[in-house]
């Protein structure tokens, strides 16, 4: 959870009402909303592509007062058409499948782990932590129990190999939005 948040389509889906990121008609099966399938290397390249335009128009919505009646949609769908996509759902799509993976991602070393398995060896510690503080032990508990019911399983493990290869070109255009703001 290293990267949460910091592709700007996430940005784009809560303005649009869309942050389910998979249609009403695509919810996953094991109850998660994020619609898994193997990335090519094309889309990771056209997702990078079109950050700086979703910033550019992140950053003209975000001056909007917020009674503006703004429609979107069809400028995010001519952004994703634009860079290969079929219309906006599917780059958030591949957003969304490139951020599972990122989750897992060390940002100093680069290398990836499951970000479950992290999770409830976190778990593990704070149940077993009895310095803590009983309150806080409890809310962590409660946190973690939290992430680990939000955060899907990676289906497609093949996606690792394939978003470490261009973790420099997503770390770019993450800076250079970084940077922008």
């Amino acid at each position: 959870m290293r990267h949460r948040n910091l592709l700007i389509v996430a940005v784009f889906a809560c303005l649009i009402g869309t942050m389910g990121l998979a249609t009403g008609a695509a919810a996953i099966d094991d109850g998660y909303d994020i619609r898994q399938f193997k990335l090519t290397s094309e889309q990771i390249k056209g997702l990078v592509a079109a950050q700086p335009e979703l910033a550019a128009t992140a950053d003209r919505l975000e001056k909007l007062e917020d009674d503006s009646d703004v429609s979107v949609q069809k400028e995010l769908d001519d952004i994703a058409k634009k860079h290969g996509f079929k219309d906006f759902m599917e780059l958030d799509d591949v957003s969304a499948n490139v951020q599972l993976v990122l989750d897992g991602v060390d940002p100093e070393t680069g290398e990836y782990s499951d970000p479950l398995v992290g999770l409830k060896e976190e778990l593990e510690e704070v149940k077993a932590d009895k310095e803590l503080p009983k309150k806080e032990r409890q809310a962590l508990l409660e946190e973690l129990r939290e992430a680990l019911t939000a955060l899907p399983p990676l289906k497609y493990k093949e996606n690792i190999a394939l978003v470490l290869k261009h973790h420099e070109l997503i770390q770019q255009a993450l800076d250079a939005n970084e940077s922008d703001n």
